[in-house]
């Protein structure tokens, strides 16, 4: 078993002095005179003079921006910091600009659905479809500030749509097309939108799901549409249906080009609004979560050069859905002028080794996906590296769950020793990352390399006080240009503020926990309102994974902890085992020994059950708050979503073991707070 911590990977000399971040190490000692040996100076330079590193950004990389800004940053305050005021630019056109200077055969885009065969576009081609969507956009009455939503797969349509959107100062919204009707409207209906573009339905697994019920009954529930842009991506032979106020996808794009020289981006304000993401929506209306032209942009800028390292030769892969915003992040590989690999359908089929095969095929040079993608191909034995050209691999990006470090090992062991392999963490909140990685520091097991450049990120105790060596509240102590410029339908930024500065006033929680050691490396251990507390003890539910999930008779697991009245806590275990196995008193005894020799006896659960499935939201996590609430006493509307989750049947459960289990004193626990 490999131990936490141990050294895995140092970058070679050569790889090191070729990164980005070298190259801005040097521009800096040139042109601003400043020196810095390692990551470390440089990230505490970066979050000590934080106007000078966002400055520093903006002339870097030479935001182009039609009017000059009057500051960096107004006053250094959460909420409510205002950067570059006065600045107006357009974060589409950055998006596009490698498209002046690109060959004609130069790609943008590998994709693939279950419908389609591996084809690829290039930046010629992406641009001009752009143009003509945006100039279209225009003539169906859409102006800045309109909010347009998409419902579609991950094909290069929904991108052209995003960026043809952000070119005239619409807002983008984007839900994945598996979502369900519920989960769909309860955002959309938040913004109003006037566009929607959908997609007949898609393919996933081998099986096909119409979505044309669906989208009339969202279309129905959103009396703002204007117009429906249909894309007839699993039918594609079939005549459009009878939709009130749509047009085809084809029929909008079968207009004259429009020449790049010609066409006019919408330069809008620091903080007019580019985007709006949701939060899971496993409790509760989502949030939505509103990014900003500039914002977005210098932090993309920063995060896809530094810190997953893109270059113009580069292809980056992530298995994501359109609804996650891991998408919006593999898009922005196009600020480097790389390629991006678009692939809608599942990650197993026909076969386990499917991704592996879309990434030799690609020749992508970083490969993303979960932490729960690499579990399911450690368990099907796969050994990618003997079965594929993954030559032009360097880089491995996990993320969307706290990692191990079997994780890390499993890379080296069967996919390549010398490989950057990454663990990063972020959110929707800021669209990007906090922790994550730089390609000049060593790879250490299960451990995220580093603090990301202008992110003054801590581990707080629960007065305040910073923490080393030890698991603590996820906090950034000083703004960045990603925070959130508001909340949509968020009146005098009410709801904004109890998200992230009930608990610290001034000071970003982030509601993770995290542990960070001497050196800079990170671990997360999952969201805070997850994380267990037990007699006043942390204790982070990936610890508990980590342990039991290597049980040989164990497939999958959650553990939740629930205060009761008078003091107490009950900490059931739920496992799910793997085919031919029955949970019985040794399999028990097996996990809770496992749990006392690897993390220590107060991470042994109260009572172990064995379920047939683990609830997991749509983008891959346990749904560990909502069980909790369950257990809490919560009514299911109230406490989870169906339309967010990726097994629905799964909760059903936890509802019955929270009415009627006996060995469960939900009569005597406390009251959950609302949400």
């Amino acid at each position: 078993m490999i131990n936490e911590g141990e050294l895995l990977w140092a970058p070679r000399r050569e790889f090191a002095q070729a990164s980005n971040v070298s190259a801005y190490m040097k521009w800096l000692h040139d042109e601003r005179k400043l020196g810095f040996s390692t990551y470390a100076e440089l990230w505490r330079w970066s979050v000590t003079d934080i106007e000078a590193f966002w400055g520093s950004i903006w002339d870097y990389f030479k935001v182009k921006s039609v009017t000059p800004f009057k500051q960096v940053l107004d006053r250094r305050v959460m909420p409510g910091a205002k950067w570059f005021e006065g600045a107006k630019l357009n974060y589409a056109e950055h998006m596009l600009r490698y498209e002046a200077i690109a060959p004609p055969d130069k790609i943008v885009f590998h994709h693939l659905t279950e419908v389609r065969a591996l084809s690829t576009m290039t930046w010629s081609e992406l641009g001009r479809q752009v143009r003509i969507l945006a100039t279209q956009l225009r003539a169906m009455g859409v102006v800045p500030g309109d909010r347009v939503v998409s419902y579609m797969p991950n094909v290069p349509e929904t991108a052209v749509a995003l960026l043809a959107t952000a070119s005239i100062g619409a807002v983008w919204s984007s839900a994945a097309p598996e979502f369900g009707i519920k989960t769909v409207v309860e955002r959309f209906s938040q913004i109003a939108p006037k566009v929607l573009f959908a997609a007949d339905g898609y393919r996933f697994g081998g099986k096909d799901f119409n979505r044309e019920a669906e989208v009339r009954q969202i279309a129905a529930a959103l009396p703002s549409l204007q117009r429906i842009v249909w894309l007839p991506h699993l039918y594609p032979d079939q005549a459009m249906p009878a939709l009130e106020r749509a047009v085809s996808w084809q029929d909008v794009m079968t207009h004259r080009d429009v020449p790049r020289e010609s066409f006019k981006y919408e330069y809008v304000d620091q903080d007019h609004p580019l985007w709006v993401l949701f939060s899971s929506g496993t409790t509760g209306l989502p949030k939505a979560i509103v990014h900003g032209h500039t914002g977005a942009l210098l932090e993309q800028l920063k995060l896809m050069h530094f810190h997953i390292n893109l270059r113009p030769d580069s292809v980056m892969f992530f298995y994501s859905t359109t609804g996650w915003m891991m998408w919006n992040i593999l898009l922005a590989a196009l600020l480097t002028g790389g390629a991006a690999v678009l692939y809608d359908g599942s990650p197993v089929h026909p076969g386990n080794d499917f991704l592996w095969k879309l990434a030799a095929d690609t020749k992508a040079t970083s490969f993303g996906a979960s932490p729960t993608f690499v579990q399911m191909m450690e368990k099907a034995n796969l050994k990618p590296g003997e079965q594929f050209d993954l030559t032009h691999l360097e880089s491995v990006v996990v993320s969307g769950a706290p990692s191990t470090p079997e994780t890390f090992e499993w890379f080296y062991r069967y996919v390549k020793q010398d490989l950057w392999v990454t663990s990063q963490s972020g959110g929707t909140e800021v669209c990007s990352g906090l922790v994550g990685a730089a390609p000049i520091l060593p790879v250490y097991a299960g451990e995220i390399q580093c603090r990301m450049l202008g992110m003054d990120v801590h581990a707080w105790s629960d007065d305040g006080r910073e923490v080393i060596d030890e698991v603590g509240e996820l906090v950034v102590t000083k703004p960045f240009p990603s925070m959130p410029i508001f909340f949509w339908n968020d009146e005098g930024g009410q709801r904004y503020r109890e998200s992230y500065f009930e608990v610290f006033p001034g000071v970003w929680r982030h509601g993770d926990f995290i542990k960070i050691n001497r050196r800079g490396g990170a671990y997360i251990y999952g969201r805070s309102d997850s994380t267990l507390n037990r007699h006043g003890v942390r204790i982070g539910t990936a610890e508990i994974y980590r342990a039991v999930e290597q049980v040989e008779e164990v497939a999958d697991s959650l553990i939740v902890c629930c205060e009761l009245s008078g003091g107490g806590f009950f900490m059931p275990l739920f496992v799910r085992l793997k085919p031919g196995h029955a949970l019985d008193d040794a399999i028990a005894r097996k996990i809770s020994l496992k749990l006392r020799e690897d993390c220590s006896p107060r991470h042994v659960p109260d009572k172990i059950y064995q379920v047939e499935e683990v609830p997991y939201t749509l983008t891959g996590k346990k749904m560990e708050v909502p069980v909790r609430k369950l257990l809490m006493g919560w009514e299911l509307a109230k406490a989870a979503s169906r339309d967010a989750m990726m097994n629905p049947p799964s909760i059903d459960y936890f509802v019955r073991f929270a009415a009627e289990s006996s060995d469960y004193p939900r009569a005597h626990s406390k009251p959950a707070a609302a949400a």
